[in-house]
């Protein structure tokens, strides 16, 4: 069981650098060359970028932080989950005596690991609509 946890946890975490790392190339004013003092004069004359176009750009990195943020919360938030159901049915099944404590501590946690996949869900909006 623990190592099965190590090795989840290695691959998000690999998940997770993978997908900082993406994050430039996702967006592409950021992988641009810089511009020489004669293009910057050109493109001041003829044209001024306008801001819908720099927040499209932007728009599209937060989507993905977005879904990086609730995509891991959920994953582990479900694994944490699985892992506290199938603690509480094992000591269940040593102590029936004591079900009636163990399922009100097991739904107590089990909000609680809700509650954190919550938050992350409302920080993944705040990113996208008020950043």
């Amino acid at each position: 069981m623990l190592k099965s946890l190590k090795r989840v946890s290695v691959i998000v975490g690999v998940l997770a650098l993978f997908a900082l790392f993406l994050m430039p190339a996702v967006n592409p004013v950021a992988n641009a060359a810089p511009a020489t003092e004669t293009q910057i004069v050109t493109q001041a004359e003829t044209e001024t970028p306008s801001t819908e176009t720099q927040t499209d750009n932007s728009k599209g990195s937060k989507a993905v932080a977005a879904g990086i943020c609730v995509g891991l919360a959920a994953a582990l938030g479900a694994l944490a989950m699985g892992i506290a159901i199938a603690k509480s049915n094992e000591a269940i099944a040593r102590q029936p005596e004591a079900t009636s404590q163990i399922k009100s501590g097991l739904m107590l946690g089990l909000v609680f690991i809700e509650t954190a996949i919550i938050y992350a869900l409302i920080v993944a909006i705040l990113v996208i609509f008020v950043l």
